[in-house]
């Protein structure tokens, strides 16, 4: 379903979400302060404009109440960021999903109503560290302090048994959400599907669970 959204603020990261919300089909309203940024916004956008998204006459210009979603992206100023956030909120944008530069601009975000706070270095900072940490961890996505979904790599240990043999949930706690194998992904595993050395697990859980899991299971 097509989505109207409008960035703000189009440094890299608010440029790497207009392009692929563009190639997904949505239709981007892109605004920033600099024509430079907005001109390399503009092939990958419907509709990119110059301007102050901190003032609420210029997003009320450009309709912006009328969309559903909002992402800012603003990573030179905490005050404008903050600001239009209110704005944004105020005028009645159910979906406002904010790029914090820190905990301090978290805390603050949170208390002025942002619905989602992104802080992107240490998202990623995260993944890449448990990573590291293990040789069979494809990806790793924080859902809060306490849960994550990691991806991980099926070894000898585990082929050739079904998820029903495995007993995963009673002995670990963690949920298989998805089987992937080659090209193709099993949303909704059975108790008999049979698991394959190198296909790829989608595991839900406690991350001392998962650790537990990856560790033992494996």
């Amino acid at each position: 379903m097509e989505k109207q959204v409008v960035v703000i603020g189009l440094g890299r990261f608010g440029r790497s979400v207009c392009k692929q919300l563009h190639e997904l089909g949505h239709e981007v309203l892109a605004i920033d302060k600099k024509e430079e940024r907005v001109k390399l916004a503009s092939n990958y956008s419907y509709y990119a404009v110059v301007a102050n998204a901190s003032d609420e006459s210029v997003l009320k210009n450009y309709g912006v109440r009328n969309f559903d979603h909002a992402i800012i992206a603003i990573g030179d100023s905490i005050e404008s960021s903050i600001l239009c956030t209110l704005i944004l909120k105020d005028m009645g944008v159910s979906n406002v999903w904010v790029k914090a530069r820190d905990l301090h601009h978290q805390k603050i975000l949170e208390k002025v109503g942002a619905d989602r706070i992104i802080q992107p270095e240490k998202e990623m900072g995260v993944r890449i560290a448990n990573q590291l940490d293990s040789g069979k961890l494809l990806d790793y996505i924080e859902l809060s302090k306490d849960y994550s979904i990691v991806e991980l790599i099926a070894t000898k240990r585990l082929s050739g048994k079904s998820l029903i043999q495995l007993d995963i949930r009673a002995k670990y706690g963690c949920t298989i959400l998805a089987i992937k194998q080659d090209e193709t992904v099993n949303v909704s595993p059975m108790p008999e599907d049979i698991i394959a050395k190198g296909d790829v697990l989608v595991v839900m859980g406690q991350v001392n669970d998962l650790k537990r899991f990856e560790d033992k299971g494996f």
